[in-house]
Order: structure tokens, then C-alpha cells, then sequence
């Protein structure tokens, strides 16, 4: 972890999954969902547009005019809560494409937000964004390059209504981005393994332990010790813990970063505000 000087940086956002939860016994990690701010030279990206896309949008207002890319994992209401709220969207000078490869053929993304801003869910229609918005649906298994020198390699996720796995690759350097998956026990997803392998970074769905995991199967979620063994298995070089269940306060998460070191030693687990240098 460092300072954001650097060509290829990431910095945490929102670091929770399935609802946010800020309070006294959540302080420490944080408890907005999942939203990461990447910087790959000049150019960002953001993942996913959950509560943290809400404070992120107040920074980056002080950086000027943006044009930048946006992923999304998915569309369930964690990863998207934050749409309405990034205030960069209401500057008629910036420019952001979003991405989803989840989502065809049944659906796409604008339609997919254009639905959640819909009375009597939301007030505010999609067409009161004035930043120029282009919508960018594609099928999970592409690699895409967004900006010349950035390459975006995507996999399909175990997750229910699907979902999308990345690795984004700047300078010789990789960051991989696989949340809202489920495992199946006792075997390796070689779709991941192949995704991260080599890795600087990987940033996976943590929701559970092991031992949790029994009781919330079919909830399209895994534990931080299948990502350490994903994260062996593949060669990854920092391993990070993400998409913290809502009832796994402070001192869970302590004790999950104590247990997470001494089975795999770097690993970390993910606070709002961390920044990790790349390059």
C-alpha cells in the first residue's frame, strides 16, 4: 500500500457487499459497497458503481474534466446503488463509457439503469445525466481495450443473473477484479485461475469463511480461503479480501486478516480508502 504516485494504481471506494452498513462497528474497514477507482497512467477506470461510487464522484470533481471508462461487474442493487448519485454525471464536459458483459442477450445496461430510475423505485429519470454517456454491452469471455495501452480481459462469473471477472493490463502489470462468484467445493475454477495467473493484484469475493459457506450455498458468493487457494494455485503476487459480508464487522475482519496471513503471508484484506501501487 502506498500514495497514489504512480502510473497504475487502485484505491477502495466501497469494499462491502449485498447492502451498506456504516456505523461505529464497521468504521475501521468501511461500509459502502463495492466501487474501486483504477488509474492506468492519465486514464480511469472505475468497478462497479455501488455506495462508494457516491464519495468517489465528490473527489474526482476536484480533478477537472474526466473521461473515463466504467465496469461493472453486474447489475444487482449493490454494484449500481450509486448511479444516481455520481455527481460527475451532471458535468456536460465529461465523457464515461460503461461496460457489462453479464447482461445480453435478454437485457442491456442502459436499459437495465433506465429501469432502476423509474418511479416509484427513483424520481429522476436516466435523461437528466448531462455528462455524455455511452453505453457498451458485450459478452463475457472478450478482451477489450478501452484506451490504447489498457487491455481489459474478461471472464464469465458463478453468480446468480451472471456476472463478470477482470483483469485489467497496463505496463507489463495486472489487476484482477472477480467479485459475486460462488465456488463449487473441493474444485478449482480454471476460468479464474486462468484469468489471474501471474497477477500483481487480485481482488476477489471474500463474503464467507469456510465455515460460514454451508449455510449460504446457491447465493452466488465464496470465502477468502478459496481465494487464497485460487491466489497459490495461480501464482498471484498480493492476494486481496473483498465484498465483506454486512454482518462481519471490525473485529471479524480482524481476525480474518490475522488468519489470512498466516495462510497465505501479503494477503490483505480490502479498507475503504486503501490505495495499492501497481507501477
Amino acid at each position: 500500500m502506498t500514495d497514489q504516485n504512480g502510473d497504475f494504481w487502485v484505491r477502495f471506494w466501497g469494499v462491502r457487499g449485498s447492502i451498506p452498513c456504516p456505523g461505529p462497528e464497521t468504521k475501521a474497514y468501511g461500509g459502502n459497497t463495492s466501487c474501486l477507482e483504477v488509474h492506468c497512467g492519465d486514464h480511469t477506470v472505475i468497478l462497479d458503481g455501488g455506495s462508494g461510487m457516491r464519495p468517489l464522484g465528490v473527489h474526482l470533481m476536484s480533478k477537472g474534466t474526466l473521461n473515463a471508462d466504467i465496469f461493472y461487474t453486474h447489475t444487482h442493487l449493490d454494484h449500481v446503488v450509486g448511479f444516481p448519485f455520481f455527481i460527475p454525471f451532471f458535468n456536460p464536459k465529461n465523457k464515461f463509457r460503461l461496460w457489462a458483459g453479464h447482461l445480453m442477450p435478454d437485457y442491456t445496461l442502459r436499459g437495465v439503469l433506465e429501469m432502476m430510475l423509474t418511479p416509484p423505485l427513483f424520481p429522476v429519470p436516466l435523461d437528466i445525466v448531462q455528462a455524455e454517456l455511452t453505453f457498451k454491452d458485450f459478452p463475457a469471455g472478450e478482451t477489450l481495450e478501452p484506451r490504447a495501452g489498457v487491455v481489459v480481459k474478461t471472464r464469465p462469473l458463478n453468480h446468480p443473473n451472471n456476472a463478470t471477472g477482470y483483469r485489467i493490463e497496463f505496463k507489463g502489470h495486472s489487476l484482477c477484479y472477480i467479485t459475486d462468484t460462488e465456488h463449487t467445493e473441493g474444485k478449482r475454477d480454471e476460468k479464474i485461475v486462468e484469468l489471474i495467473r501471474g497477477s500483481d493484484v487480485f481482488i476477489y469475493d471474500a463474503t464467507y469463511t469456510d465455515e460460514e459457506y454451508p449455510r449460504f450455498k446457491t447465493w452466488g458468493h465464496s470465502t477468502w480461503q478459496e481465494g487464497a487457494r485460487l491466489a497459490e494455485a495461480a501464482g498471484v503476487k498480493t492476494y486481496v479480501i473483498f465484498h465483506h459480508d454486512p454482518s462481519h464487522n471490525d473485529a471479524f475482519m480482524d481476525k480474518v486478516a490475522a488468519d489470512a496471513e498466516k495462510a497465505r503471508a501479503g494477503s490483505v484484506v480490502a479498507k475503504e480508502g486503501m490505495i495499492i501501487k501497481l507501477a
